[in-house]
């Protein structure tokens, strides 16, 4: 059986993502395969190429042929010119590895507990309201209770006149 080291398709529109197989040769692009040997993601910078060298020479030993691409990306990787016999191409390309979040979110709390507590770094705008609010009640308790206290004076007087008015007569 005629085989070929070919790539399948995968992922979606405008987003393609390939794995790397080893399928017979009358297979169509995407249909069943023999055996997966590697991705190959084009979309990232710089490109994701992954090849199990050891798969990759076995079937290259055994007579697979490599399509166009995929004779591509062995040239990248070093796999062809290790299956001929050449000298090693320069090394590729690797994308930095990601920081991890959480040492991320671990650096800002501690970076958070250095700042002082004590003051708030903005102006807090509801906390004047509310101690105004509170401080205008307990000044009205007060005069509330005082024109109480004078109303029995005041009440005391009217009737104090009235009675010498009354007495005046009475003279």
């Amino acid at each position: 059986m005629a085989t070929k080291i070919k790539l399948m398709r995968l992922g979606k529109m405008r987003a393609p993502y390939y794995r790397i197989v080893v399928a017979d040769a009358r297979t169509k692009r995407d249909g069943r395969s023999i055996e997966t040997i590697g991705k190959y993601h084009p979309k990232e910078e710089p490109s994701f190429i992954e090849v199990d060298s050891e798969r990759a020479q076995y079937w290259l030993g055994v007579g697979a042929q490599p399509t166009e691409a995929v004779a591509a990306i062995f040239r990248v990787t070093g796999d062809w010119q290790k299956f001929k016999g050449e000298a090693a191409p320069p090394p590729m390309k690797v994308a930095e590895p990601k920081p991890d979040k959480k040492a991320i979110y671990e650096a800002a709390v501690r970076a958070g507990m250095d700042e002082p507590t004590t003051e708030a770094t903005t102006a807090k705008k509801k906390a004047a309201p509310k101690k105004a609010a509170a401080e205008t009640p307990a000044a009205e308790t007060p005069a509330a209770e005082t024109p109480a206290a004078e109303a029995p004076a005041a009440d005391a007087a009217p009737e104090a006149p009235a009675a010498d008015v009354a007495e005046k007569p009475a003279e």
